[in-house]
């Protein structure tokens, strides 16, 4: 007995075995396959299915020997398997019925114990046949959905319908990444006939929002090839073992539908560096990825390329066997777009927009500094949103009710002048002539965005509403006809739009002015040549073979300005601003002080154009000697190597300030750092004058102020443009003490109002008497020496 079941097991295996090699050679045959030998079919099935190679070689010969004896190639593959495959769905439930022997013995012993079946109970056998039935009932539905799986496993991959066409400001990466994805999946037989091994797969890398994703959807669109688009974090799985399952269950699909493109997004959450993973399932992950990779060989897809492209914002935490050659041949920086790029993708994505007159995308996209394709995107949104609300008139019409009221009142009217009652056909024609305006074909009259956003929220609200009620029907084409974008609801979009490098409190556009700031106009001057031209106007400098953006430090006594002058350089040329206080990129763990440096300049080379500002740089930069610390060494050399490294510092301007300039340490001085040495020295007389028309602008000032005569008043000799702040603040709290108290008694009354507070030439006297000049006599004399050495 124990013989025969055996002989039954063996029977149902082979039965089984012959079932998936018919499915393999279905497919052998679907793939357009001529050579119908049995050693073909071997090797074709020991290729696609890794199981079948522990499968000893003379029982898979039979049963490939079998299957081609009833396989029939000149019909379809439905067709050919639809006999065996019906016969032998039933037979494959037998093996893992005897992988439970255990539990199949332990039932035998629990059915001794039972009581004979009664006649009208089944025995022991019936109830076996029925389960048997009913799991070979059940088994071909599980097999079933196993295809469907895998089938819409396979579905995956896609063919995205974005172009390269749909992409702008990324010529560069596009031209790299055409010659290094495009000529394999085009032409692969370029590369067989040549013997040329072609590149694996590309890793782009870059800041969020820079167009990375699309890039790969438009480069699938592009060439009309399968793409399989994977999160890396959908890997990851809690089983042991699961996440490495589902690597090469992707990758086997990507061999399945080759030529593809197989796109991993997000790659850093996979592949952290293996000497610092925490767990050991990352270290796994990280082999089992970096052997299917190795496994995509041509001679191991049938010459048939899988191509694969990388994307991550972290390149630096990436292992570092993944970004070997062979793997990840090429990695592609995608950084900021600089000023003509913006322009390009501003031209790209308004292709499908309705315009309004005459667009100036070069002054768009000098207003946007620091704004990635995403920031770009969301830019339109916005602008389109508010073209959406210039629907919404000033001058709100009538709601329909209202209209409604005033036709009852005009038919009333009409009813005591006519005897005669109106007619049914004259009260449709009244009901028709009430119809307010909107209702009609006629445009929509729009109105500018400052009209509409002038008005109060309960007012916008109800027009909202009001046209809302008055426009249940969808509108028609004539109605929006006149609704469209302009320029003025992009400028609009930009105050609301705040780009992703400023969102993380790093880069800034300042909002002071040269306008705030008066005298030092010789500074102002330098600056200008030094930071602002060759951000405004760059092929100038380059004519003249000006490349290299020049350092510039400020030094003088405190409170003269040196701060504001940074930020209206920034704000004059339009650039991202990133204040750096000296003192604060100190850290008292090893090597985190120099991280932070590294980090000012690497999210400024993102944000470029690009102004960096060191305040107090002598707490930074120190003097090196020997009784400086070593980790204060440290921060200056990376600061030293940061400035003119081997890194490009191209539109990334450095501006340094500080009181204390014999404090430096003498290589940040040296021409290619901070060449150039302005001193901003305490303003004369004139000077005091600018500088206090400057800060009065909003002060109301009575008919006896002579600001003049305060400018050149002794008391006023060594005052600093902050002295000189406080000097008209001072005397503005003056006047509202006044107005507020006098003799300690409260004078103000019901009447007054603020229009009748005027600061007076007492109450200048009076702040005179409170503030004093911040430097002293013998720091002037000090700061003068100091000129006399640096210039």
């Amino acid at each position: 007995m124990q013989h025969r079941s055996r002989g039954g097991s063996q029977g149902r295996l082979g039965r089984s075995l012959e079932t998936k090699v018919l499915k393999h050679v279905t497919e052998y045959k679907e793939r357009g396959n001529t050579e119908w030998t049995p050693s073909a079919i071997y090797d074709y099935i020991q290729q696609v299915d890794p199981s079948m190679r522990r499968m000893k070689k003379k029982q898979l010969d039979q049963a490939i020997e079998s299957v081609l004896d009833n396989f029939d190639p000149t019909l379809s593959g439905d067709e050919a398997s639809d006999d065996l495959d019906l016969d032998e769905q039933g037979e494959l439930a037998a093996p893992s019925l005897e992988k439970n022997s255990m539990n199949k013995s332990v039932t035998n012993l629990w059915n001794l114990h039972k009581p004979a079946p009664t006649p009208s109970s089944p025995g022991p056998s019936e109830q076996e046949s029925k389960a048997t039935q009913q799991k070979r009932r059940m088994k071909p539905s599980a097999s079933g959905s196993a295809k469907r799986q895998k089938v819409e496993t396979r579905e995956a991959a896609f063919i995205p319908e974005s172009t390269l066409a749909d992409l702008g400001g990324i010529d560069q990466c596009i031209e790299e990444i055409m010659e290094l994805i495009a000529m394999p999946l085009a032409h692969p037989e370029v590369y067989i006939h040549t013997g040329v091994q072609p590149p694996r797969g590309v890793l782009l890398h870059g800041p969020p929002g820079c167009g990375k994703t699309r890039l790969a959807h438009a480069i699938a669109g592009e060439l009309q090839v399968p793409l399989l688009n994977i999160s890396a974090p959908s890997i990851v799985s809690g089983m042991s073992g699961e996440s490495e399952k589902k690597i090469r269950d992707v990758f086997e699909d990507a061999k399945a539908n080759a030529p593809c493109l197989l796109f991993i997004d997000e790659i850093d959450a996979i592949t952290p560096k293996r000497e610092t993973a925490q767990r050991e399932m990352e270290r796994r992950i990280v082999a089992q990825l970096l052997t299917c990779m190795d496994d995509l060989s041509w001679d191991k897809t049938d010459n048939k390329p899988v191509m694969i492209i990388g994307a991550t914002n972290r390149p630096d935490s990436l292992d570092t066997a993944l970004r070997r050659a062979g793997r990840f041949d090429r990695e592609i920086s995608m950084g900021v777009p600089d000023e003509k790029a913006r322009e390009k993708i501003l031209t790209v994505l308004s292709n499908n927009l309705r315009l309004d007159g005459s667009f100036d995308f070069a002054a768009l996209a000098k207003a946007t500094p620091g704004y990635v394709g995403a920031d770009l995107q969301a830019l339109i949104t916005t602008a389109g949103v508010i073209a959406v609300k210039r629907i919404f008139k000033h001058l709100r019409e009538l709601s329909w009710l209202e209209n409604k009221q005033i036709a009852a009142d005009e038919a009333a009217s009409d009813d005591e002048n006519s005897l005669s009652s109106p007619t049914l056909e004259d009260m449709e024609v009244d009901k028709v002539d009430s119809i307010p305006q909107p209702l009609t074909n006629a445009p929509i009259t729009t109105t500018t965005v400052e009209e509409f956003e002038s008005q109060s929220a309960l007012e916008q609200l109800r027009a909202i509403s009001d046209f809302i009620q008055s426009h249940k029907a969808p509108l028609t084409p004539e109605q929006l006809e006149s609704l469209a974008i302009t320029q003025d609801d992009f400028q609009h979009a930009l105050l609301k739009v705040q780009p992703s490098s400023k969102r993380e409190g790093f880069a800034t556009v300042p909002d002071v002015s040269w306008e705030d700031i008066g005298a030092l106009q010789f500074v102002r001057d330098e600056l200008r040549m030094a930071v602002v031209e060759p951000i405004n106007h760059p092929e100038f400098f380059e004519r003249v073979g000006i490349t290299s953006p020049a350092g510039v430090l400020l030094w003088g006594p405190p409170g003269c300005g040196k701060t504001l002058l940074a930020k209206a350089v920034a704000n004059e040329s339009n650039t991202n601003f990133i204040s750096v206080k000296g003192p604060e990129l100190l850290n008292k763990y090893v090597g985190e002080s120099e991280r932070g440096v590294r980090q000012v300049f690497a999210r400024a080379r993102s944000s470029a154009p690009c102004v960096i500002f060191f305040d107090e740089l002598d707490a930074l930069c120190a003097r090196r000697d020997d009784q400086q610390s070593e980790a204060s060494a440290r921060v200056v050399n990376t600061l030293l190597t940061e400035l003119d490294g081997a890194e490009n510092r191209s539109q990334v301007y450095v501006i340094a300030a500080t009181n204390r300039p014999d404090m430096i340490d003498p290589a940040m001085l040296r021409p290619g750092r901070l060449d150039k040495l302005l001193y901003v020295e305490l303003p004369t007389p004139s000077e005091r004058l600018d500088i206090l028309k400057k800060l009065t602008k909003k002060t109301p000032l009575g008919a006896d102020i002579d600001l003049e005569a305060v400018a050149n008043d002794d008391r006023c000799e060594g005052f600093s443009g902050a002295d000189l702040a406080s000097l008209v603040r001072e005397s503005a709290v003056a006047a509202l003490r006044s107005k507020f108290y006098n003799q300690g008694v409260t004078t103000l009354d019901k009447d007054s109002t603020a229009e009748d507070i005027f600061v007076n030439m007492e109450h200048f006297n009076t702040a005179f008497s409170r503030i004093s000049p911040s430097v002293a006599p013998q720091d002037k004399k000090q700061y003068d020496k100091l000129r006399s050495k640096f210039g």
